[in-house]
């Protein structure tokens, strides 16, 4: 028990959320492709399938890779709650790391998320009521994003940590008024920064959720971030609330205010938690510092940093069935 403790502090990529297991338990992860159906660009897929998947309606579980890594990230963790659930683990690149203009929840990376699912549809036999989207950092960004222009696509979407504010995160990433390490990758994506032209200006609010969130409609989408994010991580929560306050609004339903925002980022806590504000989740584990709904969706800031929680999100997305779009198979 010492040496997995050590093991866990020194990697948490290397651990995963099953109580003794390591990614060296888990199947190995096989490999296809997809053709971009925009510009016609192979992207890899990495995906791991079980044996009745081909027989039976399964679950389709797509897992987004972060921002500075591609498709061969170890993301054992997740796959291991997809492997305990006999679901589909997908887990597909989509332009890359976000360091080039094809990047970054292009048009062209989105298409490649949808690519993938469409691929996996052609593979397997999915089940459609049952089709998943998680991301984490970079990965949360483009949950969000698929969320808003692609919402028809997925059944039910768990975002964590992510970016949804793109001129917004530039600018908390200036020291001095220079790009630092992450700002230096959106200048790489964008050819340029916020307010450089109306062109880029338009690319800047593509790919940023924010302006997305009206599009989120019926798809029961779940936010997370933890209070410390920004402090101790690279994501500041109010990037979570102000996505969901836009789905809110759309919904017609209450919003998070500016000084609950406020008090969230300075403070790290409510003054005055509403009932919602002060449940217990055993699944998540976490103290919640605040939890607002808004039809079937729903952000949660807990205690806790740029992280997350797989089973959390896993257990979430699995309450969920939502009827997507049909694939022929293709002979």
């Amino acid at each position: 028990m010492r040496l997995q403790s050590l093991l866990f502090s020194l990697s948490v990529c290397v651990t995963i959320a099953t109580d003794t297991a390591s990614a060296q338990d888990l199947p190995p992860l096989q490999r296809t492709s997809t053709v971009s159906s925009i510009d016609g660009k192979q992207q890899p897929v990495l995906y791991w399938a079980p044996q009745s998947a081909t027989e039976r309606p399964t679950t389709l579980f797509v897992f987004l890779h972060s921002w500075s890594s591609d498709y061969r990230q170890d993301n054992s963790k997740w796959q291991a709650e997809a492997v305990k659930r006999g679901w589909i683990y997908l887990h597909p690149n989509f332009r890359g790391v976000n360091n080039s203009q094809n990047a970054c929840g292009s048009k062209l990376a989105r298409q490649d998320v949808i690519d993938a699912v469409r691929r996996a549809k052609q593979m397997f036999n999915v089940d459609h009521d049952r089709v998943y989207l998680a991301g984490v950092s970079g990965g949360g960004h483009m949950t969000m994003l698929m969320s808003g222009h692609h919402a028809n696509e997925f059944s039910a979407a768990s975002a964590w940590v992510g970016i949804s504010d793109m001129p917004e995160w530039y600018h908390f990433h200036l020291k001095d008024g220079q790009p630092q390490r992450y700002a230096k990758m959106i200048l790489q994506c964008f050819g340029g920064p916020p307010g450089t032209s109306a062109e880029i200006d338009a690319q800047y609010k593509d790919r940023s959720p924010l302006f997305h969130m009206h599009k989120v409609g019926d798809l029961p989408l779940d936010i997370y971030a933890g209070v410390n994010d920004g402090h101790t991580g690279s994501v500041p929560v109010r990037h979570s609330l102000r996505a969901f306050n836009r789905l809110a609004a759309a919904h017609g339903n209450p919003t998070v205010s500016d000084e609950e925002m406020e008090q969230l980022w300075t403070n790290r806590r409510l003054n005055a938690p509403g009932k919602s504000d002060r449940q217990t989740d055993n699944t998540l584990g976490r103290e919640i510092l605040l939890r607002r709904t808004s039809n079937g969706s729903r952000v949660t800031i807990f205690d806790g940093g740029h992280e997350s929680l797989p089973v959390a999100a896993c257990d979430w997305l699995q309450q969920h069935r939502r009827t997507t779009p049909r694939v022929t198979t293709t002979p």
